[in-house]
Parts: structure tokens; sequence; C-alpha cells
């Protein structure tokens, strides 16, 4: 069973950057198509951003796009998110997770298996 842990989170400004951090374990090489999510304060769920087990693919959602990166590293075992020109509606719990299956399709969290505890970034203006 794979084990995943955020960091990275904290305060910004608008317009200040974060990168967030998700250690992976449970497995000797990434082998999952790896993702993003978060869940502003009162609202649903959302995808930010995935890949693929190989790093070729990504996806990001319209919110993002331009502003955001994922990458992953399989040396460290890790998946991370870029955030630049962070907005105050960037403000959430951002969540890593893991989908048991090489290849990504849609970016939706009931196609993902494992979680992990998130961590806050809170972006004001």
């Amino acid at each position: 069973q794979v084990q995943l842990v955020e960091s990275g989170g904290g305060s910004v400004q608008a317009g200040g950057s974060l990168r967030l951090s998700c250690a992976v374990s449970g497995y000797a090489r990434i082998r999952n198509c790896m993702g993003w999510f978060r869940q502003p304060p009162g609202k649903e769920r959302e995808g930010v951003a995935q890949i693929s087990a190989d790093g070729a693919s990504t996806q990001y959602a319209n919110s993002v796009k331009g502003r955001f990166t994922i990458s992953q590293d399989n040396a460290k075992k890790s998946v991370y998110l870029q955030m630049n020109t962070l907005k105050p509606e960037d403000t959430a719990m951002y969540y890593c997770a893991s989908r048991r299956s090489l290849y990504c399709t849609v970016l939706a969290g009931s196609r993902f298996n494992d979680w992990g505890q998130g961590t806050q970034v809170t972006v004001s203006s």
C-alpha cells in the first residue's frame, strides 16, 4: 500500500510562489498516476493537476494552467506542485493522491485510491 506525505504549504501573499512536495513510500519507485487536489474552505474538492507514472503526460485544471506545474522525481520518490502567481482563490487544503494505474484519464478524485493528509495553502491579497 502506498503512503503519501505532503509538505511545503504555508501562507503567502498574492503573486507569490510555493512548492508542494509529496513523498511516496510503499513502492520501490513511482508506478502510478499521481495527482494534486485541493479543497477550498466550504467548497468541494477539485482536481488541480495529474501526471502519468512515466512523467510524460500531465493535465491541469483550467484555473491553474500556466501558473502551476506538476513534476515527479523517481530517484527521490516524490511528486511536486510548483505554484506561481498565486491568487487568494488558490487558498485551500492541498492533497496528494495516487491512482492504481500507470496512466491518468479524467482528473477526478473518484479515480484515485490513496490520499495524503493534506497541506494548507493560504494566499492573502
